[in-house]
């Protein structure tokens, strides 16, 4: 009872949240995006890093998946964000990059 709980709830809360970026504010993703994630972008696929969202192998395909990852790279980078941070640049992501709706 307890494992299906859980999943409903990660369901639940996993769509609410990456299923709609409004929440977040891209005037605030930007620099957050530029600071944190921007030089190890560059460093992995050279120029200004941009490569990473529109290469031919990339891995988000959702919003899901977008939020996901940036969470994984807020983890690895050691930016600190807050999940209201993670939200905020999912949202200037998704306005300039991925475009879910």
């Amino acid at each position: 009872m307890r494992i299906l709980f859980a999943i409903i709830l990660g369901f639940v809360a996993g769509t609410a949240i990456a299923g709609s970026f409004d929440k977040g504010d891209p005037k605030i993703g930007k620099p957050l995006l530029e600071k944190s994630c921007s030089p190890c972008h560059a460093t992995q696929f050279g120029g200004d890093g941009s490569k990473v969202y529109t290469r031919a192998n990339r891995i988000v395909h959702t919003p899901e998946q977008l939020l996901a990852r940036i969470r994984v790279c807020n983890t690895n980078s050691n930016a600190g964000w807050f999940p209201d941070e993670e939200m905020h640049v999912a949202a200037y992501l998704n306005l300039t990059e991925y475009h879910f709706k």
